[in-house]
């Protein structure tokens, strides 16, 4: 067998060359231009995970430096050491050295750096000044605005964002002729709606799936997944809206069981599915602030069962709002 064959498929499937990538149009194209004009300035990536920041950053390391990529580019993570140090030795020490060939500077690529501590980003601003002559630093953060203004202000800010259905519909086309997968048209649907816009678990499940044969079903796709059948949530739901409060209490913990779900998972599944039900605006906006006061009260470690009861009885009493005309 091929060593492909054992590989994970976000590795697998990870683009290359900037042609390759998907979603992110303008950004790539804003990105190439940089790079193919060698005058690259520090660059800020800001988005969601899954969305392409650490893959166009490796992208642009192919680009500028070819086969020796490696030598001339660094990656770092800054949720393994968030402190001042990783600054002070493994970025400076990487920075001082000067590149070799024919790209005048060396490329750090510090993934998750909202991660860092305020005190590392002080740290990091200097060194951005200090060593920007043959130093280039990527950034990739999930939310720009923990990132200090003065770093802010010295990169080129590009804000990512979850790659819609068709983007994602083209990425599981690819990896099924490539494994020689089927996937129908409800598996299809499925996938793109757990997925939520985010390519590493979209491939992440596929190949979950793909271990348990070469169909891919819905069904399967749920189960994987940790998250219930929305038809599911939805039926406990009109049955606390009937009336049948025991019903809906009875079902709900079953759905939990099925799919191993907790509470802030099955919180945000049912807060999706209130939009759908047969109550006044009014109504709907009543549950919406529930969940929202559901979610934080488990957040803060109340018990799950008890606080999803109170929830289901919050739906039950929403029948009483007029319906909409």
């Amino acid at each position: 067998m091929a060593q492909d064959d054992f590989a994970i498929w976000t590795e697998k499937y990870r683009p290359k060359i900037f042609s390759e990538v998907r979603g992110q149009k303008e950004i790539v194209q804003r990105v190439k231009a940089l790079a193919e004009q060698g005058s690259m300035p520090h660059l800020l990536f800001a988005g969601p995970p899954g969305t392409g920041k650490s893959t166009l950053a490796l992208v642009i390391a192919r680009s500028l430096f070819g086969d020796n990529w490696h030598q001339h580019f660094i990656e770092l993570n800054a949720s393994d050491e968030r402190g001042i140090d990783v600054i002070r030795v493994k970025v400076k020490d990487f920075a001082r050295t000067r590149p070799i060939g024919d790209v005048p500077f060396k490329v750090i690529f510090l993934d998750e750096c909202d991660a860092l501590t305020r005190e590392a980003q002080q740290a990091l601003r200097r060194t951005m000044e200090i060593y920007t002559q043959h130093t280039r630093f990527i950034l990739s953060a999930n939310y720009s605005s923990k990132i200090i203004e003065p770093i802010q202000s010295r990169c080129a800010v590009f804000r990512f964002k979850p790659l819609s259905e068709k983007e994602m519909a083209q990425i599981v086309e690819h990896i099924a002729k490539e494994e020689n997968l089927a996937i129908d048209g409800d598996a299809m649907k499925a996938i793109v709606e757990i997925a939520e816009g985010d390519c590493r678990r979209l491939e992440t499940l596929l190949q979950g799936c793909a271990a348990m044969g070469s169909k891919i079903s819905r069904e399967s796709l749920y189960s994987l997944a940790s998250v219930a059948e929305p038809k599911e949530v939805n039926q406990f739901l009109l049955l606390a809206l009937a009336g049948k409060f025991a019903d809906a209490r009875s079902k709900m913990l079953d759905t939990m069981l099925k799919y191993g779900l907790s509470g802030i998972d099955l919180i945000k599944q049912i807060q999706k599915e209130i939009l759908l039900l047969p109550v006044a605006d009014r109504g709907k906006m009543r549950l919406i602030e529930k969940c929202g006061e559901t979610e934080f009260r488990l957040s803060e470690g109340s018990d799950e069962f008890i606080q999803l009861e109170a929830l289901l009885a919050q739906v039950a009493l929403a029948k009483e709002e007029p319906l909409k005309a």
